[in-house]
């Protein structure tokens, strides 16, 4: 029977997997407008301003990403900021990890989350595209 799950991962463990998780990094990159290499995605999730997050299919890594805590002044958002599969594609797998990412943005005062994604990646997941930037409340059945 196989099952996915995401995992968080501990900043002090980074090092042990970044050579896995840094070509799925980069497969986000070269799709940004130069804002930040791999080293920079490195050296803030060393210093917990990013998280990182791992997505397992039967035990094997398939998918990675990265978030933040944004503190605007009138609300707390946990920003989606990079996430790839191996494949490029498996959108079906980790598509039903936002409930997990849901539950930790409740956790830590979150009313929405929000990332920056290609146009295709939000009409897949039916958000509300502002600014090219999308976004979605999180339900309040998420309650830390």
């Amino acid at each position: 029977m196989s099952y996915q799950k995401l995992l968080l991962i501990d900043p002090k463990k980074i090092p042990s997997i970044w050579f896995e998780v840094k070509p799925l990094i980069d497969k986000v990159i070269q799709h940004t407008a130069g804002e930040m290499n791999s080293q920079d995605v490195l050296t803030q999730l060393l210093d917990g301003s990013l998280n990182l997050w791992v997505g397992l299919y039967d035990e094997e890594l398939f998918c990675a990403g990265t978030t933040e805590i944004i503190n605007y002044p009138q609300k707390k958002v946990l920003r989606i900021i990079h996430f790839a599969t191996k494949s490029g594609h498996d959108y079906e797998l980790w598509k039903d990890f936002i409930t997990d990412l849901e539950r930790f943005g409740t956790q830590l005062g979150c009313t929405s989350i929000e990332a920056w994604v290609r146009k295709g990646l939000a009409k897949k997941l039916n958000w509300d595209n502002n600014y090219s930037v999308i976004t979605k409340n999180i339900p309040t059945t998420h309650g830390g």
